[in-house]
């Protein structure tokens, strides 16, 4: 039998490797898998080998021990990989094939699913609508960083790149499909960006980063990024954005020094529910990016929000932020006529049309977020420099395929 290493959480602050068995077309019992969906048969999947596998910001909750997560969990929903069997049950993907695995498991035969929300799809998290792989409270799908993976409903769930030479080449754009780049997108669309507008982004991070590129490929006039990172801000900056320094205070006063008023018209939380206040010893404080956007955000406008928040968080700052509870200002929404979308961004709905983008050079999302690859066995190592807030997203690289 084929070998399998994998990346799991073992507690707050630790990450280790770990032997864990080849997958198979039925769901094992083991960590975090919900009891319903033990012995679940996966005829409808493939098993990949993988080709790259990325650590998540949403993987650095988890790890931080920020969300309920159990030791042993396999870390890994930002997947790229070759088929290396297909289940009985699929007809269109053949082993050989290299694909893009959308974070989101859906079946594509719900409603929801039917409707373009594979997000919130209803039949494969026996818990709640929605799904993922290697992710706390999504199911029990085992996560993909890892040398091979089960990908289920794969008709449905796999972008297949069209050439194969050509997806190696560009594999560290491509990697981005998983996730990253679709859900930056998806903050900026919902945000209303579009020809000419003005736009916030909160956090420089890699989905921030990835919302940037976004906004600029949907043909904003100026693209602004927040953070307290100044490596982060750089980063930023490499590629045309503005940047504010949240460090050094609030946003409105810095962005009006750059546009001449203190509002956008479109803006988008790449943050998350570990947000921080402004300034230079701001302490954590949950509400705040959602709060300042409003203010921000021109009446009528719009707020992206595809930064993760919670329903549990053991660390929260106190009893309402540990169940997901925050202080929003909503008055201030509802009186500028605010829009507001959350969730999952349903990756299916913008990956095609991304990976075309990239494979005709019209973006360089690795270059954007500083992709850099590195081995399975220095996961934890990535997983620290990335806590400590590197300015780079870690690809990992657990058989070889990336130069």
């Amino acid at each position: 039998m084929t070998g399998n290493t994998a990346v799991a959480y073992k507690g707050p602050g630790k990450v280790e490797l770990i032997d864990i068995d080849y997958p198979t077309f039925e769901l094992k019992d083991g960590p975090g898998v919900n009891p319903a969906n033990v012995g679940r048969q996966v005829r409808h999947g493939v098993i990949l080998k993988t080709v790259a596998t990325n650590i998540c910001g949403s993987d650095q909750h988890m790890v931080r021990g920020r969300t309920t997560a159990p030791a042993d969990l396999v870390l890994g929903h930002e997947i790229t990989g070759e088929v290396v069997e297909v289940g009985p049950d699929v007809e269109f993907i053949k082993v050989g094939d290299i694909c893009s695995v959308p974070f989101n498991i859906a079946c594509g035969r719900c409603r929801n699913c039917k409707e373009r929300k594979t997000g919130i799809c209803l039949n494969v998290n026996p818990d709640r609508p929605g799904s993922a792989y290697g992710y706390v409270d999504m199911g029990g799908w085992v996560g993909g960083q890892a040398n091979y993976v089960l990908v289920p409903y794969a008709d449905w769930n796999l972008l297949k790149f069209p050439d194969r030479d050509q997806a190696l080449e560009k594999i560290m754009d491509l990697t981005m499909l998983s996730d990253i780049f679709p859900t930056g997108f998806h903050g900026a669309v919902t945000a209303g960006v579009g020809v000419g507008s003005t736009v916030y982004v909160a956090g420089a991070g890699p989905v921030g980063l990835a919302a940037a590129t976004s906004a600029q490929l949907l043909g904003a006039a100026v693209v602004i990024v927040g953070d307290m990172n100044e490596d982060r801000l750089k980063q930023a900056r490499s590629f045309g954005c503005e940047t504010v320094d949240l460090s050094q205070g609030g946003p409105a006063e810095q962005i009006e020094q750059i546009l001449g008023v203190p509002e956008v018209d479109c803006g988008v939380d790449a943050v998350g529910f570990e947000a921080k206040g402004h300034g230079h010893d701001a302490k954590e404080a949950p509400a705040t990016v959602l709060n300042s956007l409003m203010e921000l955000t021109s009446a009528g406008g719009a707020l992206g929000i595809p930064g993760l928040y919670v329903t549990g968080d053991p660390g929260g700052v106190d009893e309402a932020a540990q169940k997901g509870a925050l202080s929003l200002s909503l008055g201030t929404g509802w009186a500028k006529s605010l829009s507001f979308t959350t969730g999952q961004c349903p990756v299916m709905k913008y990956n095609r049309g991304l990976m075309m983008a990239i494979l005709h050079d019209r973006v360089h999302i690795a270059k954007n977020v500083n992709a850099k690859a590195i081995s399975l066995e220095d996961a934890p190592k990535g997983y620290a420099e990335f806590d400590a807030g590197a300015a780079t997203k870690y690809v990992l690289n657990p058989n070889g395929y990336l130069s």
